[in-house]
């Protein structure tokens, strides 16, 4: 058996891109004390996720350069590679991405959301294109950003089929007025979120680890699935704090998604 630790920040979400920073740097050092290889974070968690109505201040690529050297140097300080969820400035526009760091601070790539929410196209004009999968130590792993995970089933089955053991899947998600206020994950009340998490894991026969933000009376929240679609653990909805979980890479043999005979992404 291949036991590793694995962390999702399900922190709340800051109220300025600096407390954004300050909070994943610290969550970036807890996540180091309790022993983790790798801590995820959510959707665009720095500089904050620009819901609409929302007053963060423009994207500013001089911010955002100054928090990833941060970030690099809490995950060097640590020894923990991180999946950072954030947004950059392209010449196409703003761009929401994840990057991703090494144990040792360096930048291993980005992983940029490819499929965006048609809620999001006036905010975030730029798609990404391409997708890769990321080493740390024993684990391969890729990431699939929010709406790509929820509606995409090929976004997951590509990186497992190129070796991903687990697939990570930052989201940004709050509560809706009048939406369902889950206790129970995957609660048969809910929306289809959380349940297609349980069949992207299945039907790849993979791990997913999904992270969100933690907020009062969303619907949905961070979670750890296995190969097999059963619900490792979850965090309690709304409450703050790392979800930290230790998983078998022996079990998520990829052998579904090697036998999928349509046309990979």
């Amino acid at each position: 058996m291949s036991t590793v630790r694995i962390a999702l920040a399900n922190v709340r979400a800051s109220a300025t891109p600096d407390e954004s920073v300050l909070i994943a740097t610290t969550s970036i050092a807890e996540a180091g004390r309790r022993g983790a290889v790798l801590v995820c974070f959510p959707e665009c968690f720095v500089p904050g996720y620009r819901w609409p109505g929302t007053k963060l201040p423009p994207p500013d690529p001089g911010f955002l350069q100054r928090a990833w050297a941060d970030i690099a140097t809490a995950a060097r300080d640590a020894n923990v590679s991180v999946i950072l969820g954030t947004e950059r400035v392209t010449e196409r526009g703003l761009q929401i991405t994840a990057c991703v760091f090494g144990p040792d601070g360096t930048v291993l790539g980005w992983q940029d959301k490819v499929q965006l929410d048609p809620s999001e196209e006036p905010t975030y004009p730029a798609y990404g294109t391409g997708r890769r999968v990321f080493t740390t130590g024993p684990l391969t792993f890729g990431v699939v950003i929010c709406h790509e995970g929820w509606r995409y089933p090929e976004t997951v089955r590509w990186a497992v089929r190129r070796g991903a053991q687990v697939v990570f899947h930052p989201h940004a998600h709050v509560a809706e007025p009048g939406s369902y206020r889950p206790v129970d994950f995957a609660d048969p009340a809910n929306t289809f979120h959380e349940k297609s998490l349980l069949c992207r894991a299945a039907e790849n026969t993979c791990y997913i680890a999904s992270v969100n933000a933690a907020s009062s009376g969303s619907g949905t929240t961070s979670v750890v699935v296995r190969p097999d679609g059963s619900v490792q653990c979850f965090q309690p909805y709304g409450v703050e704090g790392l979800l930290v979980a230790d998983i078998d890479l022996s079990a998520a043999t990829g052998l579904l998604a090697s036998r999928c005979r349509t046309s990979p992404l």
